[in-house]
């Protein structure tokens, strides 16, 4: 199918789109009301959003050029209210102010690998199939997983195998790959998964893929993403507005404890031990409005594949500390 045909919604479905809907509302039904989807993909969750609240503006960002056309056809008929900027989103700072805002009513962050990189297997996500080792998510710029595993000393291999993908066989794999691109270049993702089943115990083979971790961790290598995530959710939670609300998907749980820990701290009190009386400077800024992380339900997990692994966290403003 040539890029022209494709449709983005027969592309992609929105992991747990009811309840982001539902959380997000009282937010994006005020007037006037901003909303930023940090992550658009293919434009899913904020065609719904759009359609459910006439007044909304959402701003879309998203590091792949490729999805942002994609998900312009999908969002040409909401007009200027779809507002899409080529933009990683720890740049939501930038992107809100250069769209004509200063603070936001909602953020939405869907985090990993979207379905459109992971089902065109050209882009070397998927272990799968066999492709050429690229993984970037934006395609214009940065090194491939293929630079960083011609170039990565063992003991960079090693560290990015253990801390991205938490491999326990992380030494033995960087060891192999050492090995054998001393022999070729390794550039298609069927080489790779050679290496690693090569290196891998049978024990081990029979109980997982040993490409699943590694090609996880390569990907966060190569874009950066825990580094970029830790700067994004801050940045974005000081955008929001008294009141409205933030909404976060993550799918692995490096990702989660990012998260997890940063909603913790902004919904804490800060006041010190002892002090008889809060005051108001001392309040949380935030309430959580979800009790641990929320998962997907059977009925979705069986419908959408992609939602399996869902961990859903999300907080309101309740304090403005501008």
């Amino acid at each position: 199918m040539t890029e022209d045909q494709r449709n983005p919604s027969e592309l992609h479905t929105p992991v747990l789109l009811e309840r982001c809907l539902e959380l997000l509302a009282p937010a994006a039904e005020r007037e006037g009301a901003v909303v930023v989807d940090a992550t658009l993909g293919m434009g899913g969750h904020t065609a719904a959003l759009l359609e459910a609240h006439p007044g909304l503006t959402v701003i879309g960002l998203d590091r792949d050029t490729e999805a942002l056309e994609l998900a312009g056809k999908r969002l040409a008929r909401f007009g200027d209210r779809a507002i899409r900027v080529h933009a990683v989103y720890d740049e939501i700072a930038r992107a809100v102010t250069e769209s004509g805002f200063e603070q936001i009513d909602g953020v939405l962050f869907d985090l990993g690998v979207s379905s459109l990189q992971l089902d065109e297997a050209e882009r070397g996500f998927a272990y799968a199939q066999d492709a050429p080792l690229d993984m970037r998510m934006d395609q214009s710029r940065g090194e491939t997983a293929a630079d960083v595993l011609a170039q990565a000393p063992e003991g960079r291999l090693r560290a990015i195998f253990e801390r991205y993908g938490e491999e326990p066989l992380a030494g033995r794999y960087a060891r192999a790959i050492i090995a054998a691109r001393a022999a070729a270049p390794i550039e298609r993702s069927g080489q790779l998964v050679e290496i690693l089943q090569g290196a891998t115990p049978a024990a081990v083979r029979d109980q997982r893929h040993p490409a699943k971790r590694v090609f996880q961790a390569l990907r966060i290598e190569v874009n950066g993403e825990l580094a970029v995530l830790e700067r994004a959710i801050p940045a974005a939670l000081d955008l929001v507005n008294l009141g409205g609300r933030a909404v976060i998907m993550s799918y692995q749980s490096l990702e989660d404890r990012l998260v997890k820990r940063e909603l913790a701290k902004r919904s804490k009190s800060t006041a010190p031990a002892g002090l008889p009386v809060e005051l108001p400077e001392h309040r949380p800024e935030f309430r959580l409005l979800t009790r641990g992380a929320e998962l997907a339900s059977d009925e979705e997990r069986d419908r959408n594949p992609r939602a399996i692994p869902v961990r859903l966290r999300a907080a309101e403003r309740t304090r403005d500390v501008r």
